[in-house]
């Protein structure tokens, strides 16, 4: 099985890159470590690290990110004289990390997984164990952390319909590599099922809760000035804003065109359109532009550029990183992925800070998670474009409901803290 992987793999490889590497290419700054992805780490990077017991622990993207970030605050009380390194696939997680991680913390680009290059990064950084949040479950990598007889802990665990049919079919693969993990933390019991089903061992099963809602938690760092950017569009700080977050492509026409219809009778409403990929800015604006809406791009405010009043309707968010501080300043939230294209992006962060929600039918990402919103008032939940307009008439006409449902929201999110410290003492526990 080993064999015919490693046969099949480079084909795999060299067929899909073209189009990773033109991902990579649009999102920029891809030559930065680059050789990172293939097990070349720089002479010196890691010396800080140099015998130490090192924990490794890998987020694929920004969600996973920000999860790390409070397993590392949880673990580091509880491992006593340990390191820690994070790696991660997305350029977008690495500027996460560069912009978030402790400065002893150092962090890499998870390696690709062929043989040689999981072998020259695992001879590098010398791990005493690894943690990989959520899911991504790269076999070279596994059966090499297996033969150095090293712990592997999943965090965070989760199993969407997608992967579990996807890994179901694999079994041939993937059941003995599920079989060799030393603790898994599981989001919740459905995960928890589909985990043993797919050969994770039942007594190495934990229900832990999900850590991104403790990710989600506000917290004191440094601010977007959300109002002194609007103020530069010539905005008024009695505008209501109707934030739309993490949007896929289609919806934001669908958004433009209803914000232009629901201006008519609120004539203080504001759009703020965060797509998910910001390298997707010019199709938006070429999306966009048969609308008539008129829109400013964040990084002309960065640029200092400013706009007579009344003469933006919409501020395209072409940034990273600043979702949550839009959501801070939102009168209403849409969380994207959820109307045109399925999955669904987390509507943790706008319950987090009490803000009044809104999402289409296809949440199945984050199923429980909304469910869990819905059966507590603390989201609202639409079937098509139409429906959601009128939801979105609705709210802006009564502050009272918007009000209650953020509170809802926010208690939903209060209750299920606490899966960072219990994820950690999963790990400790072991370790020790």
């Amino acid at each position: 099985m080993r064999l015919l992987y490693n046969l099949l793999f480079p084909v795999f490889f060299l067929l899909s890159a073209p189009y990773y590497f033109w991902k990579m290419w649009r999102r920029g700054g891809w030559q930065r470590g680059f050789g990172e992805r293939f097990g070349r780490i720089e002479p010196g990077k890691l010396q800080p690290l140099a015998g130490a017991q090192l924990l490794w622990l890998h987020a694929v993207s920004v969600g996973e990110v920000n999860v790390c970030l409070q397993l590392i605050a949880a673990l580091r009380p509880r491992l006593a004289g340990w390191k820690f390194l994070v790696s991660t696939t997305t350029s977008t997680g690495m500027g996460e990390l560069e912009k978030k991680l402790p400065a002893d913390v150092q962090r890499i680009y998870y390696p690709v997984d062929f043989p040689w290059s999981v072998r020259r990064t695992l001879e590098a950084i010398r791990p005493a164990a690894l943690v990989l949040v959520e899911a991504e479950f790269w076999p070279n990598f596994l059966w090499q952390v297996r033969e150095r007889g090293l712990p592997v802990f999943l965090a965070n665990a989760r199993v969407s319909d997608k992967s579990f049919r996807g890994y179901r079919r694999g079994a041939f693969l993937f059941r003995e590599l599920f079989g060799n993990f030393t603790a898994v933390g599981a989001q919740n019991d459905a995960d928890a099922a589909r985990l043993r089903d797919l050969g994770c061992r039942a007594e190495a099963i934990h229900v832990t809760g999900n850590a991104k809602f403790d990710a989600a938690a506000p917290t004191g760092g440094a601010s977007l000035d959300v109002p002194a950017l609007l103020h530069l569009l010539g905005v008024p700080g009695d505008a209501q804003l109707l934030v739309a977050g993490s949007t896929h492509a289609g919806e934001e026409v669908l958004l433009a065109r209803m914000f232009l219809r629901l201006r008519q009778r609120f004539p203080k409403l504001f759009l703020v359109l965060v797509p998910r990929h910001f390298e997707r800015t010019q199709a938006v604006v070429e999306s966009l532009r048969p609308t008539g809406l008129r829109l400013a791009l964040r990084t002309e405010l960065t640029a200092g550029k400013t706009f007579p009043p009344a003469t933006v309707e919409c501020l395209l968010v072409n940034t990273t990183g600043e979702l949550r501080h839009f959501y801070r300043h939102a009168t209403l939230v849409f969380v994207g992925k959820s109307l045109t294209a399925k999955g669904g992006q987390n509507p943790i962060e706008p319950g987090a800070l009490g803000k009044a929600m809104l999402f289409g039918p296809h949440m199945e990402n984050f199923r429980p998670i909304a469910a869990e919103f819905i059966a507590n008032d603390g989201a609202v939940q639409v079937s098509d474009a139409d429906a959601l307009e009128a939801a979105f008439a609705t709210l802006l006409s009564d502050s009272g409901r918007r009000e209650e449902l953020g509170a809802n929201a926010l208690r939903v999110v209060q209750r299920n803290q606490g899966a960072a410290d219990r994820t950690a003492e999963m790990i400790a526990s072991k370790l020790r």
